[in-house]
């Protein structure tokens, strides 16, 4: 694919071309939907360079498993593009069960080395902790937006299991950073009751 020309004027009166060549609203669910997704790649790669500039070997994983991730997310990005009449699954690429399945096995790795959890854990310690957070919240976005997508028009369920399970890959991803960082979690504090 070339990209020559960035700007087509073709946006101008609020309207867009999804992959098939169909016309619709920007305000779409289903411009919103991969619009969102989009905006949660753009937190991963920004989480991604975080942990980049702490220039610690220890994240080098971490770092390369972001950058699969937001392959996969350009690819439910386009999946999502993609209206399910046109929707080859066997010339597209989409997210699969084997990449849910890759997160899971990733966050019980990443447990393993975690002290279980006593309180709920407050975003926040270290900077790069924080964007993990906002990516885990920006997905959680994301999702709502396509599972009210999927209540209105045919999408695979492989895309809303996916963004369900990179929410919570995102939250242990965030306690991983902490335990690389030595910062402690802020916890929750629950008040006492008089």
């Amino acid at each position: 694919m070339r990209l020559t020309k960035i700007y087509t004027k073709v946006g101008d009166k609020g309207t867009t071309g999804l992959a098939n060549g169909k016309v619709v609203s920007k305000s779409s669910l289903r411009i919103e939907s991969y619009g969102t997704v989009d905006e949660l790649n753009s937190v991963t790669g920004l989480l991604r360079d975080e942990l980049n500039d702490l220039k610690i070997d220890h994240f080098s994983g971490l770092i390369e498993k972001l950058l699969m991730i937001q392959n996969e997310l350009f690819d439910l990005g386009g999946e999502l593009a993609t209206p399910a009449e046109s929707l080859k699954v066997e010339r597209q690429q989409v997210v699969s069960m084997e990449s849910v399945s890759r997160l899971e096995r990733e966050m019980d790795e990443f447990n393993l080395l975690l002290n279980p959890l006593q309180n709920f854990v407050l975003p926040g310690g270290h900077r790069a902790n924080s964007v993990a957070h906002l990516a885990r919240t920006v997905c959680r976005r994301a999702e709502r937006r396509v599972v009210a997508l999927a209540s209105e028009e045919e999408l695979r369920v492989e895309c809303q299991i996916f963004l369900n399970r990179l929410s919570d890959w995102f939250f242990v991803a965030s306690r991983v950073i902490s335990l690389g960082l030595r910062c402690p979690e802020p916890l929750w504090r629950q008040k006492e009751k008089k």
